[in-house]
């Protein structure tokens, strides 16, 4: 066991004697431990004490207020509906005094949760069911967070979704072509600058206050659900950090651009690419059997529009980096953010074709 977990592990309200800690996940950015305490009664309890990336999260002050305030709402309206706090969201594990995180000797920031146990989170799903109770589970977290000010919450990354500014920075990159690959990739940069108009859509709406702030998630992947082992269903919304305010459409959109992708987000082939309308089908159905009765008619309006809104957003940013030089996304190959542009093309190519498909689905389950 580290000692320096161990002492760190001495700074939390943990129940129990402390038997051992170990790295825990498969996370690339947080340092994530399970701790393991034995009870008086034998049993045993474990945490998970985290430390935060502060290279990622330039502000962790800001960013466990944020995790604070929404785990908290999170809570008493799990109680109020007569469920289990312990299970249904992640839990902060308070300090020796009463505070949320601690700071430790080399000035990184540490908190810790109640681990959930009996509960998976899946990277890849097996099932349509999986799709629908993980969807399900993002619209239950939205849902629950409706009547929460967003404007309270701290934005932890500035215009993260503001795909307009995302698209100028792309014409700079364009313009200025600082790595020399633009003539190369003249195809793919006419087919951003032929989808100028869509990426100010969603935004013009929030100006004419048509689209609510809302809390969202900003990580809407599959493996940020924990889905029931016993149950088979989506139980609770994990990975807390990039919560901040904005559209429910962003997060419902990013759900599908990951979630329905038929391969691999950097896959060389990008003929292999594309969205699953199966898949689409089963992330609209389950979002809205949760969250049809706050959202706006327009948001539901928006819903398969959204799909292709994140997803152009993320040709933008991939062909952006690439024509920058690769200075922001790791890569671990030549062309490699180049082969994220093109499967992200492909899909927004899919998407367009088979629009009318998506919208008839939405206006089925709406």
């Amino acid at each position: 066991m580290s000692a320096g977990v161990a002492e760190i592990a001495g700074h939390f309200q943990f129940e129990g004697t402390l038997i051992d800690a170990t790295p825990y996940g498969n996370g690339h950015i947080n340092d994530t431990y399970a701790v393991r305490c034995r009870l008086p009664d034998g049993t045993m309890r474990r945490y998970l004490p985290q430390r935060i990336n502060r290279n990622v999260f330039r502000d962790p002050v800001a960013l466990m207020s944020n995790v604070e305030h929404v785990t908290r709402h999170l809570r008493a309206k799990v109680i109020a509906a007569g469920g289990n706090p312990q299970r249904e969201t992640l839990n902060l594990v308070p300090t020796l005094d009463g505070g949320p995180y601690i700071r430790d000797a080399s000035g990184e920031f540490w908190r810790a949760y109640v681990f959930i146990e009996g509960a998976t989170a899946y990277s890849c799903v097996t099932s349509q069911e999986q799709v629908y109770s993980t969807a399900k589970a993002f619209g239950s977290f939205q849902r629950l967070l409706s009547d929460f000010p967003a404007d309270a919450l701290h934005a932890t990354i500035p215009d993260f979704h503001n795909t307009p500014k995302r698209y100028a920075a792309f014409l700079e990159a364009v313009e200025l072509d600082r790595a020399g690959r633009a003539h190369s990739v003249a195809g793919e940069i006419e087919f951003v600058l032929r989808r100028a108009a869509d990426t100010a859509v969603l935004e013009n709406l929030r100006g004419q206050s048509l689209l609510p702030l809302r809390v969202t998630h900003n990580d809407t992947k599959f493996n940020n659900v924990m889905i029931d082992d016993a149950t088979g269903e989506g139980l609770c919304v994990i990975d807390l950090d990039t919560v901040m305010p904005g559209l429910a459409l962003y997060d419902f959109g990013d759900a599908v651009r990951s979630g329905a992708a038929r391969s691999a987000e950097d896959e060389p082939d990008a003929a292999k690419a594309g969205m699953s309308l199966e898949t689409f089908e089963s992330l609209a159905r389950g979002y809205l059997d949760a969250a049809r009765d706050f959202l706006t008619p327009i948001e539901i309006d928006h819903l398969a529009f959204s799909a292709r809104a994140i997803t152009l957003e993320q040709v933008i940013r991939f062909l952006g980096d690439y024509l920058n030089g690769d200075t922001y996304y790791k890569i671990h190959r030549e062309h490699h953010n180049l082969d994220r542009a093109r499967t992200q093309i492909r899909m927004l190519e899919e998407m367009e074709r088979n629009f009318d498909r998506m919208e008839a689905i939405v206006a089925l389950y709406r």
